[in-house]
C-alpha cells in the first residue's frame, strides 16, 4: 500500500466545467498496473486573482455519469481565496472532480489530494 500526496492546480480560463482531479482506475494492462486507488481530498482552495467577485459550482461525476455538487455557485470576493471543504472528501475509483467559474480568467483552484493506492 502507498500513499501519495499530490497538488492539482487548476486556472479556470473558461465558463465550461474543467476537471481538476480525477481518481485513478484500476488497469492491469500498463506496466506496471496501476493500482485500485482511494482518494482523500483534504482541500480545495478556490483564489479570484481580479478585482471583481465571481462565482464558482463544484462537482463530483461518477463513472456512470450522475452529477453530484460539491458547492453550487459560491461566491468568491475579489482579490480573496476560500476554502471550499471543512471535512476532508472521500473520493472513489473514476471520480471526477469539477469546476466551473462564472466568469472566464478569474479563479484558481487547488485540489489537495491523498491517493492510497
Amino acid at each position: 500500500m502507498a500513499d501519495t500526496f499530490l497538488l492539482k492546480p487548476v486556472d479556470l480560463t473558461t465558463t465550461d466545467a474543467t476537471t481538476i482531479y480525477t481518481v485513478p482506475t484500476t488497469d492491469d494492462t500498463t506496466v506496471p498496473a496501476t493500482e485500485s486507488t482511494t482518494a482523500i481530498i483534504k482541500s480545495i482552495r478556490v483564489a479570484n486573482d481580479s478585482g471583481s467577485a465571481d462565482t464558482v459550482t463544484l462537482t463530483v461525476t461518477r463513472g456512470d455519469s450522475a452529477v453530484f455538487a460539491i458547492e453550487t455557485v459560491k461566491a468568491v470576493a475579489a482579490n480573496t481565496a476560500i476554502e471550499i471543504l471543512s471535512q476532508p472528501l472521500v473520493a472513489n475509483e473514476g471520480d471526477i472532480i469539477k469546476a466551473t467559474a462564472a466568469t472566464a480568467n478569474r479563479l484558481h483552484v487547488l485540489l489537495s489530494v491523498l491517493e492510497i493506492t
